[in-house]
């Protein structure tokens, strides 16, 4: 299938890990120039070589913070100097919260609503303008499952849920109102997605305790089993990664506003 990708660049947010690298990494191999952002810039260093490693394409690297908003207030001069013009934004920088609702501290509330939702609608009011300059774009904010369905423990999620639910409607919203400049907005909803910072993250929350790899496993299993997924498998950056990658593409030309989940058939009922 052609995606019509070759020559275009992106901005991906929380590129150095997980799914934003994989991101990048597919978008690259497309021909696409790519510049991915986090906070650390060791890490960002060590991913840029990683995918020029693998694909033989240059990747531009820069620190940022999406919880800063003097940070945040930067970036289109960022894009303008290292990329020029902005044809894809991957809003992707997130995190989850995994405690009960008595235990979350209102710096969690705050943070994690900073991270999530107030990132991906302040970059966007910072790169649409961009993009209705030159013409037209495409964006994609990634949301989680914990947007969409009550997950029961241990995957308590009353601070993370409802700023995974704003991603979604938000995308839903921004794409009816852009559509006139022809930018498509779409939300990627992963479910189970298994990548070693953030389940490690999960291991001091709900564990409360390191793992080793068996353990590790037989936890999963049992989680993803209780939240009535259809097998234990849990899904992989790159599998998101491909669908990202379909969304900002031509190949999904008819596709805005839309929520695409990916999840294995998780029951939601």
């Amino acid at each position: 299938m052609e995606l019509g990708l070759a020559g275009k660049t992106a901005l991906v947010t929380g590129g150095s890990k997980g799914i934003g690298l994989e991101t990048a990494r597919a978008l690259a191999r497309e021909g696409v120039k790519v510049l991915i952002c986090a906070r650390r810039e060791a890490a960002l260093a060590e991913a840029a070589h990683d995918i020029a490693r693998t694909t033989q394409s240059q990747i531009e690297t820069q620190p940022l913070d999406v919880t800063k908003i003097d940070q945040v207030e930067t970036i289109p001069a960022i894009v303008r100097e290292k990329l020029g013009r902005i044809d894809i934004l991957v809003n992707n920088a997130g995190t989850g919260t995994y405690k009960p609702f008595l235990d979350v501290t209102d710096a969690e509330l705050v943070d994690g609503m900073a991270i999530n939702f107030f990132a991906q609608f302040r970059i966007c009011q910072r790169i649409v303008p961009m993009m209705i300059a030159q013409g037209g774009g495409c964006i994609v904010n990634v949301s989680g499952e914990t947007g969409i369905m009550t997950l029961n423990p241990p995957f308590l999620s009353s601070c993370t849920g409802p700023a995974k639910a704003a991603e979604i409607r938000f995308s839903k919203v921004l794409a009816n109102e852009l559509a006139p400049h022809n930018i498509r907005v779409n939300c990627v909803i992963p479910g189970f997605i298994y990548t070693p910072e953030r389940f490690a993250k999960w291991e001091r929350e709900m564990a409360k305790r390191a793992l080793s790899a068996e353990a590790a496993a037989r936890e999963r299993a049992q989680w993803s089993s209780n939240q009535g997924a259809r097998d234990t498998r849990w899904g992989t950056p790159e599998e998101i990664a491909n669908l990202i990658v379909f969304a900002v593409s031509d190949a999904a030309s008819y596709i805005n506003g839309a929520a695409l989940v990916a999840d294995n058939a998780m029951d939601k009922s």
